[in-house]
């Protein structure tokens, strides 16, 4: 039996924080307020955000989950019993951000509008894991098939190594734990406390990644990335800080810390921030490169909207005999009878309560 959906027993009132960006939208929303986003399958990683964020409720003027791929992001909001709705796109604009909305379970109004709206419920997450059951195969074959091409053009990169600039604490010999906002990080990282307290690791964090190795009372050595999902805080803990810019030089991410005052310098290198961050202790002579809430398969790379991974599969290639992928290191490292118990399939977890 399907749980039943998140019912709203009366008018939800309350602020409503806008950003077509979840990421920069995190950085701002309050505990209690309305979070509009723009996030066409939401990804686990926004979901947990939200979640920490403490939102009210979230409104997606896009399609939560279009049926193309199974992800898990939407359910964890609905298990947490946040209510979820979407618009349509074109609706975005007109909801001010800062304003007072009041929801009801079809119609958002404003001071000036009533804009219809959808519940996203456990009966929409069925019907759309298992249209993504019947449409991943060809989302996979697309995927492979952009993949490959992107990794026969950027094979010859590869071989170059990426210009970086000198480190206040050196890697050379010494393991790497690199860690990037992916499913299961927070709990990754706190199994591996034993590791860190006796192998003192590099710490690298990549974007977020350094607010959880702050959390868990962790300074990390390095930030890498865009600067988009770290906080603030993280920037100013002392950690130097690397930009990744594209290849021609520019870094979107130094005009938010020019803004904050902070200094920081380019890395210049294709791909991801994670395949950067990866890069640069390998480069860096790193004996082992520990990967916590790493990006490494399809499913990954389509929640954050991208049709192929050329630029991971190599790095990854390039340094697969020191890398450690340590995602999931909380099931495997925790008592067995601590264990979650793992239902197998996507449709038939939300059977039972709509759990995963």
């Amino acid at each position: 039996m399907i749980a039943k959906s998140v019912q709203l027993k009366a008018n939800l009132e309350g602020v409503v924080k806008a950003d077509p960006n979840t990421k920069r939208l995190l950085r701002s929303i309050r505990p209690g307020e309305i979070a509009l986003i723009r996030h066409p399958d939401l990804d686990e990683a926004a979901a947990e955000g939200l979640l920490e964020a403490g939102v009210k409720a979230v409104i997606n003027a896009s399609r939560t989950m279009s049926g193309t791929f199974p992800h898990e992001g939407p359910i964890r909001l609905l298990q947490a019993g946040v209510p979820l709705f979407e618009i349509e796109e074109e609706r975005f604009g007109d909801i001010t951000n800062g304003e007072i909305v009041s929801l009801r379970a079809d119609v958002l109004t404003t001071r000036l509008l009533s804009i219809p709206v959808r519940p996203f419920t456990y009966e929409c997450m069925r019907s759309s894991l298992e249209a993504a059951e019947r449409n991943y195969a060809a989302a996979l074959r697309d995927f492979a098939a952009n993949t490959l091409h992107y990794a026969a053009q950027e094979l010859q990169q590869l071989a170059k190594p990426i210009p970086i600039p000198p480190l206040r604490v050196p890697l050379w010999r010494r393991d790497a734990l690199i860690v990037a906002r992916g499913k299961g990080y927070k709990e990754d990282l706190a199994a591996l406390s034993e590791y860190i307290a006796e192998a003192r690791p590099v710490l690298i964090g990549v974007d977020g990644g350094a607010d959880a190795l702050i959390a868990q009372g962790i300074r990390p050595d390095l930030i890498v990335g865009d600067m988009d999902s770290v906080s603030d805080a993280a920037l100013h803990c002392g950690a130097q800080l690397l930009v990744h810019a594209y290849e021609d030089g520019r870094a979107p991410g130094m005009e938010r810390l020019g803004q904050l005052g902070l200094c920081a310098e380019r890395v210049a290198a294709p791909g991801t921030s994670e395949d950067a961050a990866m890069r640069i202790a390998y480069e860096q002579g790193a004996d082992h490169i520990v990967v916590i809430g790493s990006h490494s398969h399809p499913v990954d790379f389509m929640e954050k909207g991208r049709g192929g991974m050329a630029s991971t599969l190599l790095v990854r290639m390039l340094i697969g005999h020191k890398l450690v992928d340590a995602k999931g290191a909380n099931r495997w490292m925790m008592p067995k009878k601590h264990q979650l118990h793992i239902v197998p399939g996507f449709v038939q977890a939300l059977e039972g309560g709509g759990r995963l």
